[in-house]
């Protein structure tokens, strides 16, 4: 039987996720990418499993891999966006912080999406349409929620928009602290949680644009109905770049107007 393209995502990302499950805690080998960056034999036999899923159901279809690179044909116009371990300095901590993320794109934007958590063993997907999470078979809907007032913010270079914004800045922010709880987690995960109602928002700089990285999780948050712009507002992949996701209206306001300020200090300074 043929298997969908949603389906195969989901497969794919909780075959990554194996890998990673089962590789956690062990000694594993480090290649240096970049300074302060690597990978771990995890990260490349997580992108090896995925791309043996992928490969034997979708043989004509390109696949980026954050460690491979892009393999196939390109011809029929469908590629495939993998990032086989987001996370990957916590999980060399021994810490569980860490995602598995798979993307389907026949245009600019995604078709179908998986982010695996391999602890949880929860798997949030969507199909274009419908946002929900899987667990143990069952599958629920994926509801944004601005309640925990928790919001991430990503402290991982690059800072493309220094000096004028750095989201370092925004956890010094008094406005920040007096509206918001700051949590860092440097993957993800955290972009899968606010589309599921665990963050209330999510912040980064950065260009975004065809990231293996961030691809599934916007996906993820357009689907569920979230708040998602670039870092001032404007459509994603334009402008200054970044990302700004937010459960409602109202907190995404409020997220634009704290890192507003840092853009125009930046100006005055």
């Amino acid at each position: 039987m043929t298997i969908t393209d949603l389906e195969l995502a989901v497969a794919a990302a909780e075959a990554g996720a194996e890998v990673v499950r089962s590789r956690y805690g062990t000694a594993l080998a480090r290649f240096d990418k970049a300074p302060g960056d690597f990978a771990t034999a995890a990260d490349i036999e997580a992108e090896q499993a995925i791309l043996r899923v992928l490969r034997a159901a979708r043989p004509d279809d390109t696949v980026v891999g954050e460690e491979s690179g892009r393999t196939g044909s390109g011809g029929n116009g469908r590629e495939w966006l993998v990032d086989p371990l987001c996370g990957t300095l916590n999980y060399a901590a021994r810490s569980m912080l860490v995602a598995v993320n798979v993307a389907l794109r026949s245009g600019p934007e995604a078709t179908v999406a998986a982010s695996a958590d391999p602890f949880s063993g929860e798997v949030f997907w969507t199909d274009g349409a419908q946002a929900r999470v899987r667990h143990d078979g069952v599958d629920a809907d994926l509801r944004p929620s601005a309640d925990s007032w928790l919001v991430d913010v990503n402290l991982d270079p690059p800072f493309p928009n220094d000096p004028a914004f750095r989201a370092v800045r925004l956890l010094a922010d008094r406005g920040f602290a007096e509206r918001f709880r700051p949590r860092v987690i440097s993957s993800t995960l955290a972009v899968a949680w606010v589309a599921a109602g665990r963050r209330a928002g999510y912040v980064t700089d950065g260009d975004l644009r065809d990231s293996v990285h961030f691809t599934s999780g916007i996906a993820l948050c357009r689907a569920a109905g979230c708040v998602v712009t670039g870092l001032r507002g404007q459509p994603l992949h334009t402008g200054p770049g970044g990302l700004v996701v937010a459960a409602d209206e109202q907190t995404h306001a409020a997220l634009l107007a704290l890192v507003e300020q840092q853009f125009r200090a930046g100006a005055e300074g």
